[in-house]
This record gives structure tokens, sequence and C-alpha cells, in this order.
């Protein structure tokens, strides 16, 4: 998702991956025969853990387990609700496969159908893009659940790494956001949630793409910021990005007062992680900048693009092109840079990024013994000859 700047070292020789990064805002119909997984190398089908379908519904102890500090948002909560008024209607369980939740089966054809004509009656582009993003994550939600750890995303009988990864507490300065796709969400390959494993979910905070309530907090938090103190990180090229050098390098620490213990949140330095394939990318950037608009009147989002060099990233999964890589390795490359920098040199950027650089090394391991076990190639697909986007 991000323009990579420099090859990252890693201590531990990482193996191949042939992650698949296709993701559309709007698929087309499938063939429900053709979600039912009968093959070990794929995930069992799940039946909804409740056979009162008034348990199903989403908590906010739940919720917020899976990674986020809102409340549970008013759109899931409504999908969820449709979702049990289709089981009793149709006299049929909800049963979820695959690593994205996905429905299955006769139920599936039912709620295909009532979910599509719902979302060509919603006459507002808006309110189609939010019931778009509740629908996945509701779904997601209801199928993950007691399927994969909640802080890992990873399956919780099998795979679990949070044992593994280590925290770190975060240079008070600095807040990531990681404005993540619906169709990213709980995704086991998703490296951005990575991010508040590490961190913790003040310093690291999930934004879902489409969701109100998650979009006001991070709106309310550049108010609160300021224009100068909120950066994307997105090669934007229909816009001058500036290097982390031009951006925080001769004559910026003027403006830093934090101490590396005590959080001076008006002057916190606040990093958009777009965090979603880059098919979405351009779509997401775009409602970035409607965000920041209503903030500050104008759409001009100041955007930072890391030096370039091929990532070891692109072990983890497939990208467009060799010098872009994932969504943690783009926040190892920004707190490495700035460590570089005599601003920043005494913040200890770069035992923070070592402890996400290894925190991804423990998700390598676990991606590829999941693979292995399940009998899947874990080399990785060529997919381009060239360099070009």
């Amino acid at each position: 998702m991000f323009s990579a700047t420099r090859a990252f070292t890693f201590k531990f020789p990482l193996p191949s991956f042939a992650f698949s990064a296709k993701t559309l805002m709007e698929s087309p119909p499938r063939n429900p025969k053709a979600n039912v997984f009968n093959s070990s190398s794929r995930s069992p089908s799940r039946k909804a853990d409740a056979r009162d379908t008034d348990d199903v519904s989403i908590t906010l102890q739940e919720w917020q387990g899976w990674g986020t500090i809102s409340l549970v948002p008013a759109k899931v909560l409504e999908v969820v609700e449709d979702l049990k008024l289709l089981e009793r209607t149709n006299d049929a369980q909800m049963t979820f496969g695959g690593n994205g939740g996905k429905l299955q089966g006769e139920f599936k054809i039912q709620e295909d159908k009532k979910h599509r004509a719902t979302y060509e009656a919603l006459g507002d582009s808006e309110k189609k893009i939010q019931f778009f993003a509740a629908r996945q994550i509701a779904c997601r939600v209801l199928g993950s659940r007691d399927y994969l750890c909640q802080k890992c995303w990873l399956t919780l009988e099998e795979d679990c790494m949070c044992s593994r990864v280590k925290h770190s507490s975060l240079w008070p300065g600095i807040r990531f956001w990681l404005y993540m796709h619906p169709k990213d969400f709980l995704r086991q390959n998703n490296t951005g949630k990575l991010l508040w494993q590490v961190f913790g979910i003040q310093s690291a905070t999930l934004c879902l793409f489409g969701i109100p309530e998650h979009e006001e907090i991070m709106r309310n938090a550049f108010k609160f910021s300021g224009k100068d103190n909120v950066w994307c990180l997105y090669p934007n090229k229909n816009a001058v990005t500036k290097s982390v050098h031009d951006a925080f390098g001769q004559g910026f620490s003027d403006g830093i007062e934090h101490s590396p213990t005590v959080k001076n949140e008006d002057k916190t330095l606040n990093f958009v992680l777009i965090d979603g394939t880059w098919s979405n990318s351009a779509a997401m950037f775009r409602r970035l900048k409607e965000q920041t608009k209503s903030v500050w009147g104008e759409e001009d989002l100041p955007c930072i693009s890391l030096a370039t060099g091929a990532s070891t990233m692109h072990k983890l999964r497939p990208q467009p092109s060799w010098d872009r890589t994932c969504t943690a390795a783009a926040a190892i490359g920004l707190l490495s840079e700035l460590q570089c920098l005599p601003e920043f040199c005494s913040y200890g950027l770069d035992k923070q990024a070592e402890a996400l650089e290894d925190a991804l090394v423990v998700l390598l391991e676990a991606l590829t013994t999941r693979r292995l076990r399940m009998g899947r190639s874990i080399t990785r697909k060529v997919r381009h000859a060239s360099n070009i986007c």
C-alpha cells in the first residue's frame, strides 16, 4: 500500500509467500456452491455460535476486543439485526467459511438478494459506502467469532501468535492512524494490526473506511492537532510529496515539545497509513481528503513518501510493483528515517521500529507455518516483469 523508500533488512531469513492482494469494492455474485470448503487446505465452515439468534448481536466488549476504540457502529448493529431477521424468516442458521467470514449455503443466496436490493435502493452514494462497509464488517465479526484470535486475527486453536509479540511504547510525539478498508478488517495476513498489537490502541488507532463513528474520532483528533501535524504516507502522484528529511529536517524541531515520556497532544504528529489493497487505495485517499476538508476547508493533505528501494516485504504478499510495500513495513521505514534526523534521534525510534519489525517476523513465521500445514505453496508468485505500476 505504500511506496517503499529504502530496503528493509530483517534479522531473520523470511520465507516467500503467494498471498492474493485482490480486493474489490463491489464483487459480482458468486456461485454459492463454490464457497463450500471441502478441502483440508481451506478454512472449515462455521455456524453462528448461538442457536438463539438474540445472542448473535455484537457487544461493546467484543467489538473493542478486535482492536477498535469506538462504540459498536449503529449501521453494523443494523446489519446484524437484518441478518437475525432473515434467519427467523427463512428458518435457517447463518453459516460462514473462509478467511473473510463469508456467508455460505442457502442463507447466502437469500442474503445476497436482500443486500443487493437494499444497496440499489440507496440513492445517496454516502449511504451506499456506509452500508457496504457495515455489511462487510458485520459478517466478518460474526464469521470470525470463536474462530480468530481477537488480538492477532489468526486462528485461535492453531496459529495465535500473541504470546510471541513483545509490546513497546511508541514515542508520545507520534500517533499512527490505520485507515483500513472493510475487506482488510480481520484479514489474517493484514500487517496494520501489528501496530496496535505492539504500541497499543492509543498510539496506533484503527479507523475503518466508511464507518462514521471511526471517521469522526479521526477527524476530531486532526482538528485538535492542527493541519501542520497531520501527514499521510501515500505516494500521491497528483500532488507534491515530501521526503521525511524535507518534511521533518532542519527547522522542524522548533515545534517539538515532547519529552520521551510526556505527551503534549496538541503537538502530536499524526501519520495516516492507508491500509488496503492498491486497487482500493485511490478511493480511500479521496475519502480521506474529504475528511480533512471538513476539518480545514481544503482538500490539500500533506503526503510523505519513503526513500526508494525494494523491500523484503514483498515476501509477505504480492505488490503491484517492486517499490511498494505493506503497512507495517511503511511504519518501520518512517520510524527508521525519523531516527536518522538530529531532531528525532533522542526518542528511541530505532528501538520502536525494531519491536515492530520483530512482530512482523513473528507474523510471517505464523503464516508460513499455516500454509505449510495446509499443504499450500509458500513460493511468491511473480506477477510483474517490471517496476512500472
